[in-house]
């Protein structure tokens, strides 16, 4: 992943584990897991996700809606709840120095076999799992108020933020626990077999101040897929991406999470192996289709309320409050904060609404706003442009030209009626590089979904007819785009151009 990732990959993988839960004596029950942080070793404090503690609340999910619950203590859930946590060996370990980077496949107790003892892994051995209890669970209040106003309303139906696909058979209950534990975590304590092995175990984390790593930024998720599921392959699996957007403590990656990655920590490349922020919804489900991002909680206002509980509930707990980890540029002699202003073209980006329809656009002069087709799909038709500079700015624009549904160029063209104030115009590239841009190509014929395929439009191909249109109002240039070549027609509808003429068998 390159030299920039070696620290924060040391530390997620030092800080990574997988909690499972069960009801003790009744194996047919099942059990839950989610991924889980080790924030420190020395008293075995591990901070994983809420959802999987949903059924062993003694007063149900119910409780977890409360406007006003911070947290809720380790005893509201019932006495038959048992948890054990999980980690690979560390670099300190014996187990670690001994076995670390050898090959291996699945030991039988993680592919389902029970008969015989269970054979040494031929991987890198994992600790096994350890006896834990449940000191509280806690969520973030700004958070589930970020939370219940995007994504709540009239639209709320059509966002689906459950593990399961919106096909997956579950019960409106069950939907419903995993709606209300969205944004809430628990924290647990593990206490090592020996003294020895807490020192061994490695440092306590780092954690980033709220705000302090800008939108942008490399993001290094780390979590277990599929949860206690074969660990021997999943465990502290990762997966890079950025900060792409934030609203307070509520965070979007574009790093790919799959279910069971719930609870797993997000470290940052700078500062090296800050952590940033906790999975709280590794699937996101929009209309029926799978949205690839990911919605994080950060970590700092966690660990606030955290020692909030922790004064609270009991003397024997307050001690505890003192080892969460501090922010950075906090005491204890930690680095001083590093702060960015964050990229330049970010600015340059704004929200282009057509009645019922949203969607981003790029401002290229300071009255000209360049979107898709499908966002403004009429020559003429009003729009309302919003910038994220300032985000109350609200100003109206005409759409002058708009590509035909025929054309491969999904694209329109909206002049606005007042300068966009404070929004930077990036200047266009002379050259482009061909490799693959991260989203969603739809066959309009059958309604398949490619993930992780799409089309982008080099603004070399545009920047003739935006030049011309900026000096001279002539949308001639960009008419060009509905009269594409056939080979440009070909390769956007993913069709390949027949060897020969097709012959009738008649």
């Amino acid at each position: 992943m390159g030299r920039q990732w070696g620290p924060a990959m040391r530390a997620a993988e030092q800080a990574g584990c997988v909690v499972s839960a069960s009801r003790a004596g009744q194996p047919e029950a099942g059990s839950w897991s989610c991924s889980g942080v080790i924030l420190n070793r020395r008293p075995g404090l591990v901070l994983c996700h809420g959802g999987i503690f949903t059924p062993f609340l003694r007063a149900g999910s119910g409780a977890l809606s409360a406007a006003s619950a911070a947290f809720l203590p380790g005893d509201s859930c019932g006495d038959d709840l048992r948890l054990h946590v999980q980690w690979g060996p560390t670099a300190a370990s014996p187990a670690g120095r001994a076995e670390r980077g050898r090959p291996g496949l699945c030991t039988p107790h993680c592919a389902g076999l029970e008969t015989g003892p269970p054979a040494r892994p031929r991987g890198r051995p994992l600790q096994p799992p350890r006896p834990a209890e449940l000191l509280l669970l806690l969520s973030c209040p700004a958070f589930r108020s970020h939370f219940a106003h995007l994504f709540g309303g009239d639209e709320a139906e059509q966002w689906r933020f459950a593990n399961a696909a919106p096909d997956d058979e579950m019960s409106e209950e069950e939907e419903e626990d995993q709606l209300r534990a969205l944004g809430w975590f628990a924290l647990l304590r593990v206490r090592p077999e020996t003294e020895k092995e807490a020192e061994e175990l490695g440092p306590v984390l780092a954690v980033a101040p709220l705000g302090d790593v800008p939108k942008g930024a490399p993001l290094l998720a780390c979590g277990s897929p599929f949860g206690a599921f074969c660990p021997d392959i999943f465990l502290n699996t990762l997966s890079r991406g950025v900060l792409s957007n934030s609203a307070g403590p509520l965070l979007l990656t574009d790093a790919r999470c799959l279910p069971g990655t719930e609870g797993g920590g997000v470290f940052a490349s700078r500062p090296a192996g800050a952590l940033v922020a906790l999975v709280a919804a590794p699937l996101c489900w929009k209309a029926r289709e799978w949205v690839g991002l990911t919605l994080l909680c950060a970590a700092a206002p966690l660990l606030s309320v955290a020692r909030a509980a922790l004064y609270r509930l009991h003397p024997d707990t307050a001690a505890l409050a003192a080892l969460l980890p501090p922010e950075m540029g906090a005491p204890w002699g930690l680095p001083l904060r590093y702060r960015d202003p964050g990229p330049p073209w970010a600015a340059a980006a704004v929200l282009v609404e057509c009645g019922s329809v949203w969607g981003s656009g790029v401002a290229v002069a300071p009255r000209l706003v360049v979107t898709c087709r499908h966002v403004a799909p009429r020559e003429t038709a009003r729009v309302l442009v919003r910038s994220t500079t300032s985000k109350s700015a609200i100003i109206w624009g005409r759409v002058v030209f708009a590509t035909q549904e025929t054309s491969p160029y999904d694209i329109a063209v909206v002049s606005v009626e007042e300068d966009l104030d404070g929004v930077p115009v990036p200047v266009p590239a002379e050259h482009f590089h061909e490799g693959i841009v991260a989203s969603n190509t739809r066959d309009n014929n059958t309604g398949a979904t490619y993930p992780h395929l799409n089309f982008s439009i080099p603004i070399t191909v545009l920047q003739p007819a935006l030049q011309q249109y900026s000096q001279t109002g002539d949308l001639g240039g960009f008419r060009q785009l509905d009269r594409a070549s056939e080979p440009v027609r070909v390769v956007w509808r993913l069709q390949r151009s027949p060897a020969e003429a097709l012959r009738s068998k008649l």
